[in-house]
């Protein structure tokens, strides 16, 4: 991990969300520092994906603020904040089903490579676009399933997909909203080896229920309770924490050990 000493990739200042008497978000204080691996983990209900909405620009915050590299992006729409650098995928996958996978990855590299709303610019006569998207295809382990369509390929080939789009951008910082949810133990080594290599020199901010995949990508971990962080630290120590343990952890921390 470095960038210790640079200004965070993200930060959160006192950060608040409500649904109407509802208050999801409360009081979340956290730095990411530059190319750190940081894992978001907390129960079901404590406000995982509510933070990643506030992150990402689908919500604004109550009050407190986002900041992205030291510039505050709170109330900025999501393809802003993407443009900024940021991007992240779903908790669903969110695909393209009609499209081949070649035509997914080259959406999103559209905007990052300069092309805008042109009728004249043919992107099949690209060169250079079709070369970078056959390199994320070899960097997916796709390269070989370019030309079919991205509806046919198996759950594990969309995550991967998936993670290709949202690489596709260059965005220095990405988001994975549960990337290994519903599947075997196999197909979860091959997405922890993928999330890696495609993280490398990159923040990544993952969040996840499976406590193996935690420890085993995360260089930092935050424990997210009820809309309140009660802990970050390295993963050792999250492990090793009582207060955490109790109020989450339990067993799964024995059994991912």
């Amino acid at each position: 991990m470095t960038g210790v000493h640079q200004s965070p990739a993200i930060e959160l200042r006192n950060l608040h969300k409500s649904f109407g008497l509802a208050k999801i978000i409360q009081g979340v204080d956290l730095a990411i520092h530059q190319q750190e691996r940081h894992a978001i983990i907390g129960p079901n209900g404590a406000g995982k994906s509510t933070l990643f909405n506030l992150v990402t620009g689908k919500y604004v915050p109550t009050t407190g603020g986002v900041y992205l590299h030291g510039q505050n992006v709170s109330g900025k729409k999501p393809y802003q904040v993407n443009r900024m650098g940021l991007s992240r995928s779903f908790q669903i996958t969110n695909i393209f089903a009609r499209m081949t996978v070649f035509e997914n990855i080259r959406c999103g590299l559209l905007w990052s490579m300069g092309f805008r709303y042109s009728f004249w610019n043919l992107v099949n006569r690209q060169r250079k676009l079709t070369d970078r998207v056959d390199e994320i295809l070899q960097q997916i382990n796709l390269l070989a399933r370019r030309d079919e369509l991205a509806g046919v390929l198996t759950y594990a080939e969309q995550r991967a997909l998936e993670i290709g789009i949202t690489i596709a951008g260059g965005a220095n910082i990405i988001m994975l909203d549960e990337p290994t949810a519903g599947m075997s133990a196999s197909e979860t080594s091959y997405m922890v080896d993928l999330i890696r290599k495609v993280t490398e020199d990159k923040t990544l901010i993952i969040v996840e229920h499976d406590m193996g995949v935690v420890f085993d990508l995360a260089d930092r971990i935050s424990v997210l309770v009820y809309g309140e962080i009660i802990a970050t630290d390295e993963p050792q120590k999250v492990r090793e924490s009582s207060a955490v343990q109790e109020a989450y952890l339990g067993s799964a921390v024995e059994e991912a050990g």
